[in-house]
């Protein structure tokens, strides 16, 4: 992956984590909610298909996507 790409991720994460955050702080979404979409989204990748180098890629996002969830 490209560095430009390392660092748009980066950016799309920190942005949706604290758009997570807000819409928990406004209790617009409770946090059972919150933990439910981020596991909708970890086992999206964890079930993804593709070629080797593609589902290794799917299942580390899943794993970041998983610490996020237990921290």
């Amino acid at each position: 992956m490209s560095e430009e790409n390392t660092h748009s991720g980066m950016a799309a994460l920190s942005i949706c984590e604290a758009i997570l955050l807000a819409l928990n702080d406004a209790k617009i979404l409770p946090q059972r909610e919150i933990i439910g979409i981020l596991k909708d989204a970890a086992a999206a990748h964890e079930h993804a298909t593709g070629s080797p180098a593609e589902v290794e890629r799917h299942k580390a996002v899943a794993t970041l996507i998983n610490k996020i969830n237990i921290g």
